[in-house]
Formats: structure tokens, sequence, C-alpha cells
């Protein structure tokens, strides 16, 4: 009878397979309202589902997972929600040049199904994320897996929004936000690309009030806000100014 030999080089991959298949098999991160333990629960902040998961996703995942088997292992009833995240307007984005192909636009489809053709290309594409994190062998309870455009989840998103608003927590205001032309929506500061450009810079003076031959030179890229000037102002302690101090300008183009 021969002995079984360990193979001369591992194979994490036929190895992580076939414990991940056994851990999923049994149940073992499955959390049930029925266990005697201390309730313990950690919510993925949902990846994008229109991306693939990043250096940052392994490491906050890989310390999320650390937490919960170890919790787990002292007997807890642990519960580790997976979840994907709709990403607006990244998601809008993929969808439109999909629809461009066709010489179809949203407006002309029309909400409802242009949601629909969202959900479609959700359906097609969006499980990559979820592959991802299986193959890292991450212990989340996957019968439980939540998508942020589901029913339920839409609802409540919507219930917390007008509990803050009738309970003044937020508000409407006005702000200078990043306002995309095209998807005729607000973006966040980390959605902007940041371009630099060659631009020019303009000098212009500005008369004294008191006596218009005296003229204070500023230099700007942005001649066009002349016209919501209010104050100008100098370097106190530079003397090539004292005597502009407390003096008023005129708006040359006005």
């Amino acid at each position: 009878m021969s002995t079984p030999q360990l193979d001369k080089t591992y194979d994490p991959k036929a190895v992580e397979a076939r414990w991940s298949h056994v851990w999923n098999q049994q149940g073992y991160f499955h959390a049930s309202p029925t266990h005697p333990g201390q309730p313990y629960c950690i919510v993925i902040p949902p990846p994008n589902v229109t991306g693939s998961l990043h250096v940052g996703h392994a490491l906050n995942h890989s310390i999320q997972d650390i937490l919960i088997r170890w919790r787990r292992m002292q007997g807890h009833n642990v519960l580790w929600l997976p979840g994907t995240d709709h990403a607006g307007i990244a998601t809008q984005n993929v969808v439109e040049k999909q629809l461009m192909t066709e010489g179809v636009s949203r407006e002309s489809l029309g909400r409802e199904r242009f949601i629909e053709r969202v959900w479609q290309w959700k359906a097609a594409s969006g499980d990559t994320i979820i592959r991802q994190q299986k193959r890292l062998g991450e212990s989340c309870d996957w019968d439980r897996l939540r998508f942020t455009m589901d029913e339920g989840l839409s609802k409540a998103v919507l219930e917390v929004f007008v509990r803050l608003y009738e309970d003044k927590l937020i508000y409407r205001g006005e702000r200078l936000i990043n306002w995309c032309p095209r998807c005729l929506t607000a973006l966040s500061d980390i959605e902007v690309e940041h371009e630099e450009v060659k631009g020019k810079l303009y000098s212009i003076e500005y008369p004294l009030e008191q006596d218009p031959t005296i003229r204070l030179t500023v230099a700007t890229t942005r001649p066009e806000t002349m016209f919501g000037d209010t104050a100008v102002a100098v370097h106190p302690e530079d003397p090539r100014y004292y005597r502009f101090i407390g003096q008023r300008v005129r708006l040359p183009l006005t």
C-alpha cells in the first residue's frame, strides 16, 4: 500500500476552491436569528457594480474578514452582509453608451424602460465583483446578498431622507457644485477628473475713484469674473500698495 505524498508545489487555487466549497456547502457563514450567541454584524461598504475589486477593497475586506472570523470562533451570532452599489452615474454612463450604439437616448426611452435596461446590464455583468469576493474566500452570508436598487432598500433610503428632512437635519440650499451638463446632475468631488490646460494671464487696471489716472493692476486668468467683484485686496505690508489701502476703485468695464 503506497503512502500518500504531498505535492512538490503548493497549488493555492485547488486548495482554496476546495475549502470554499466545503465552507459554503456546510453553511458555516449563515447567520441564524435563533443562534444563542451575542449578535455581531458588519455590513460591507458596497463596491460599485460597474468595476472590479482593487487593492483597497482587498485590504479593507481582509480586515473585516479577520474580525468576522474571530467573533465567529468566539461563539457570536455573526453576520457579514454582502452587497453591491448601483453606482448611479457610472452605471448610467455605461448603459447610455450601449444605447448610443442602438441610436437611442435615455430621454427617448423613458425612465421606466431605461431602468429596465440598467437591470438587464446589471444581470449580465454585475456579478464580477461577487465572484472576486468569493474567490478571496470572504466569509459572507451570501444568501443575504443585496443590491442598492433592490425594492426594499430603495424604499428605506427614501424613507430615511424624508425623515431627515422633516427633522431639519438635512436641507436644500445654494452651494457651489460640480455640474455635469450632459448628465444634468451634480457630481461629487471624487467623481471629477481635473485636467490642467494652458491659459492666459490678463492684467486689468482698476482706476481709483478719486483719481482715475492712478490705477491698480490686477492679473487674473478669469477676467469674466470681474463683473462679480466687490473688493480688491492688497498686501498691507507691501510698500508698493500703501497708497491704495482704504481707497475705492471702479470696475473698468462698467
